[in-house]
Parts: structure tokens; C-alpha cells; sequence
């Protein structure tokens, strides 16, 4: 009887069993002592969605492009255009899947406005922003990996009254790095600084040196004028509003004044010394001026004429 003829499956599964057998197998624990570290998941899932409007300046351009830089888990978007209404950047966020947000606002291409808002529910704060000065400008010999995670440092004022603390939750959620981020680096490199000083937050980011804490700034920098929270995102009832805040019309509405002014007390004290002025000092009898006479070469004006002869 005739030998049944392999197959090439039968072929490939005795080859396989060859090299199971010579296949080397190493032990399932390592020399080590430490165990070795299960590769943890990106829980939490922050992402910012950082833009801004059209007319913005090219300082504030500079600006939004270097926190785009620090903050790995932002994400960015083209201009908005001013016609639309603000509640339209929660549509974005959700097309974005982002549930954070830094709007940057310009009006008349001088004031730029900061909005940071959880959305798509809430809260928001509107800021003005002032003092901008970014990382190229300052040309600071701090420097930083890009990617790497920050710690946030808050001045003690933060937790004095209600809506310093939700500035500073707010801050919190949105500046810092989730852990395990994709794009992040597991280690701490440099420092956010928040600090309030006359009733404004001022923002700093520096570089840790050495372990001794000593730090050298990185920039960017800019402060922070609150001037209204809102319990919604961009808009709803007001949490808070700022009693010092002066919008920049009217201090460049005062500044016109005082020039203005200046003129104007001018012109009044001109006045007044003319008012105070008084031609003759005493009383004079006019006719002591009966026998005064005036030589022809004296004579000016209409006293000329007393001189002319008739030929």
C-alpha cells in the first residue's frame, strides 16, 4: 500500500514542534529585588483647547503659541471670527473634545482679553491681561523639556476668600499636565508661579536648577486682571465681579481729561489776571493832559493829523 504524501500544513506544524524544543525558556521572576512597574493609564484626561479671535496682536499671537508649547495637552484651533457670540466656543470644545478652554478676546487690536472656562457647564472667569512679555522677548537663560510636567506654586492669598479658591481650582485643572500624558515626560523640571498683588494674578514660570530650589525664570510672563465670574461657561448669572476694575476706555478716557484739563485751567488763570489787571493804579485828572504837548516827531496815529499844514 502506497505512503500518504504530506501536506504543507503538516510540513509547517512539525517545524513549529522542532523549535518549541529548542526554544529557550527564562524564568518567569528577574534577579532584582524591586518588582517591576505595571504600566498605568492615562486616567485623567484633561485636554485645553487654546485660541483666540481675529485682530489679535502679534504679542498675544506670541503668547498663545507659548502656552500652546508648555502645556502638552492643549490643543489648537483657527481664529474665531468677532461676529459669532462666545457661547459658540463651547460648541468648538465639544468638536474638539476638549472640556477646558483659553480664549484669547482683542477689542479695537489694543486690549486683549483672557476667558478661562470649564465647558461646557461651567464656571468662567473674564480677565484682562496686561504686562505680556513672552519667551523670545525676554530672552531669560532658564529653559525647560518641553513636555515635562510643572509644579504650580499659589500665593496663600488664594485661599483667604470664595472666588480666589475657584481661580485656583480652575488654574489647577487647566495648567497642569495629566499624569501619563502621551505627550508628557514623567518627571517635574520647572515651576508655574501664581501670585496676587494688587488685586491682580501675576504669572510667572521658572526652572529648578538643582535640588537646593534654586530657580532661573523661563518666561513667558503676564498678568492677570479679574474682572467678572461667571457660574456658566462664557456667560450665565455672576459670581463675582471686580469693584477696582477699570476698563481700559475709561482710563485712556481720563488721561484725555487730565491733558484737556491742563488747557482749560490755562486759559482760566489767563482770564483772571486779566480780570485783576488795572490800567491806571490811582485816579488822574484828565485835565492835566491840557498843556502836554507833543513834539511832530512824537506824534503817532490819529495825533499825526494835528501836525499837517494846508498850503
Amino acid at each position: 500500500m502506497a505512503k500518504k504524501k504530506r501536506t504543507r500544513a503538516d510540513v509547517e506544524k512539525e517545524e513549529k514542534a522542532s523549535q518549541k524544543e529548542n526554544d529557550v525558556h527564562l524564568p518567569t521572576t528577574i534577579s532584582s529585588d524591586e518588582p517591576l512597574k505595571k504600566i498605568k493609564k492615562w486616567i485623567n484626561k484633561e485636554r485645553v483647547l487654546v485660541f483666540s479671535s481675529r485682530g489679535v496682536s502679534y504679542r498675544a499671537r506670541h503668547l498663545m503659541k507659548d502656552l500652546r508649547t508648555l502645556m502638552p495637552h492643549s490643543k489648537a484651533e483657527s481664529k474665531m471670527d468677532k461676529k459669532d457670540q462666545l457661547f459658540v466656543v463651547n460648541e468648538i470644545c465639544e468638536m474638539k473634545n476638549c472640556n477646558k478652554c483659553i480664549f484669547f478676546e482683542a477689542k479695537k487690536r489694543k486690549d486683549l482679553y483672557m476667558w478661562i472656562a470649564n465647558a461646557p457647564r461651567g464656571p468662567s472667569v473674564k480677565f484682562l491681561v496686561e504686562n505680556v512679555h513672552t519667551m523670545l522677548e525676554l530672552k531669560m537663560t532658564g529653559n525647560c523639556l518641553k513636555g515635562s510636567r510643572p509644579l504650580l506654586s499659589f500665593d496663600k492669598t488664594f485661599d483667604s476668600e470664595p472666588h480666589w479658591t475657584l481661580m485656583k481650582e480652575l488654574f489647577t485643572q487647566i495648567f497642569s499636565t495629566p499624569n501619563y500624558h502621551p505627550k508628557s515626560q514623567p518627571f517635574y523640571d520647572n515651576v508655574y508661579t501664581f501670585s496676587i498683588h494688587d488685586n491682580r494674578i501675576w504669572f510667572r514660570n521658572y526652572q529648578i536648577l538643582e535640588e537646593d530650589g534654586s530657580l532661573a525664570e523661563i518666561g513667558p510672563r503676564f498678568v492677570l486682571n479679574p474682572i467678572r465670574m461667571f457660574s456658566g461657561s462664557f456667560g450665565g448669572p455672576t459670581l463675582y465681579q471686580n469693584p477696582t476694575f477699570v476698563s481700559p476706555n475709561e482710563y485712556r478716557r481720563s488721561l484725555k481729561q487730565k491733558v484737556a484739563m491742563k488747557y482749560i485751567d490755562k486759559l482760566h488763570s489767563k482770564q483772571a489776571r486779566k480780570d485783576r489787571y488795572l490800567p491806571d493804579s490811582y485816579k488822574m485828572d484828565p485835565t492835566d493832559e491840557v498843556f502836554v504837548t507833543i513834539r511832530p516827531e512824537d506824534a503817532k496815529g490819529a495825533d499825526k493829523n494835528t501836525f499837517y499844514r494846508v498850503t
